[in-house]
């Protein structure tokens, strides 16, 4: 069988990982792919935004599936665009995908359909949405209304912070045309949980919770990145907190989206804030998260590649999709200077008995050797009975690791390892 992963992130990384377990996968090709993937996947130099050479190269190549991983092929329609020639397909198509790709969209649908979320406005137009921050509660979140690469969301201390963001964003286009219009919300407060979850738009099937380190330093300062490390589970999705999600977002949100004729077939991400009201929704995602995959998929006790086929075939509730119960923690290693400006082509150096933890996010090989290519370079998971000691050992790998520059945080998992005490 030969499978086409689209993307070349740590994520994409841990799903080839997770793929190549079923030996049915005779040939796992990555678009485009990196340095670190290329030791599990062979690499096609093709961006996984190029939608017409992904397309070419799959009916030239005679591919038997499709897993599209990042937001963006998603939102731009690769899935359409490989489903019409034939090629069945992990990930939503462009009308579903709009759940991330908009989020003006997301909240008009929570708002309609009841699930529950922050209070919200939306603006195409600056001067009306300075106006409003100026009467706004603080602290206040805006967002930039189309993807931005996971960043483009300001949380706004006071009305200053709030007027600086909205010119930022709408004024400035620090996130390009994805801040032509601004979401403006209340901010909400409590513990952060990450669930991803499989659905066939008929059954939805939470995998484990997580809880991501967004912000480059140690007790949470610093700007927002793309995510410093990951833990799962997360303590604070207990099961009485999981059955209310399901009741009262996860298949709310299913329903709604077959009801807006936009069924959503893929991985849905569940970002959630567990509010003193309960739990609510910060965002969706339509793709697997990262770092959050990272921590996730190694817990999957069942078949990926046929968990991911059953999704396609609509028949998700055929299949029983199990996990351990055990913890991984990841560690992000990261470029000095990210997430702002940062330099490229270190090498990195990776023990062998580092090497099956590793999953490489921003790295090119050359001459078998690996060298620094982003700003994120790559995680470091580890799978152990307690959360405790998964983070003694993705740490202690983790300092074997070096390249020029690098830095982590040295306090992933901190959080939750002090809520389980409590």
């Amino acid at each position: 069988m030969k499978i086409m992963v689209v993307g070349g992130g740590g994520r994409e990384h841990a799903i080839i990982k997770k793929l190549k377990e079923n030996p049915k996968a005779e040939t796992i090709y990555a678009l485009p792919g990196n340095g670190g993937i290329a030791r599990d996947a062979l690499c096609v130099p093709i961006k996984a935004t190029d939608i017409e050479a992904i397309v070419k190269f799959a009916a030239e190549n005679r591919i038997d599936y499709a897993v599209v991983a990042p937001d963006d092929p998603l939102v731009m329609g690769l899935v359409d665009e490989l489903e019409a020639i034939g090629i069945p397909c992990f990930g939503p198509n462009r009308r579903a995908a709009v759940i991330e790709g908009s989020k003006a969209f997301s909240k008009e649908l929570m708002k309609k359909y009841g699930i529950p979320t922050a209070v919200y406005e939306i603006f195409d137009d600056m001067e009306k949405a300075l106006a409003f921050v100026d009467h706004a509660s603080v602290p206040v979140v805006v967002k930039a209304d189309g993807l931005a690469l996971g960043k483009g969301v300001i949380i706004a201390a006071d009305r200053e912070e709030a007027r600086s963001a909205v010119r930022s964003i709408m004024g400035d286009k620090l996130f390009g045309k994805s801040g032509d219009k601004v979401v403006i919300e209340e901010y909400l407060e409590g513990p952060e949980v990450s669930v991803l979850s499989f659905t066939d738009g008929k059954t939805v099937v939470p995998m484990v919770s997580s809880m991501d380190h967004k912000r480059a330093l140690d007790g949470d300062r610093g700007l927002n990145t793309g995510g410093m490390g990951t833990v799962a589970p997360n303590p604070y999705y207990t099961p009485e907190v999981a059955a209310e999600c399901m009741e009262k977002i996860f298949l709310p949100t299913i329903r709604a989206m077959n009801a807006e004729d936009r069924t959503f077939k893929g991985c849905l991400y569940f970002g959630l804030m567990i509010t003193k009201d309960g739990p609510k929704v910060i965002e969706y995602n339509c793709r697997f998260g990262d770092p959050e995959t990272q921590v996730v998929l190694p817990l999957l006790k069942s078949d990926l590649l046929d968990v991911m086929t059953a999704v396609t075939e609509e028949r998700l509730s055929e299949v029983k999709v199990e996990f351990s119960d055990e913890s991984v923690a990841c560690v992000i290693i990261a470029s000095g200077g990210y997430p702002q400006k940062y330099e490229k082509g270190f090498e990195i150096t990776i023990p062998e008995e580092a090497a099956d933890a590793v999953y490489v996010a921003g790295a090119v090989e050359k001459d078998g050797k690996l060298y620094t290519s982003g700003g994120r370079v790559l995680g470091v998971a580890r799978v152990a009975g307690d959360l405790k000691e998964a983070l003694r050992l993705a740490y202690a790998d983790a300092e074997k690791i070096s390249f020029e520059g690098s830095f982590m945080r040295h306090d992933i998992g901190a959080r939750a390892l002090k809520a389980l005490e409590n």
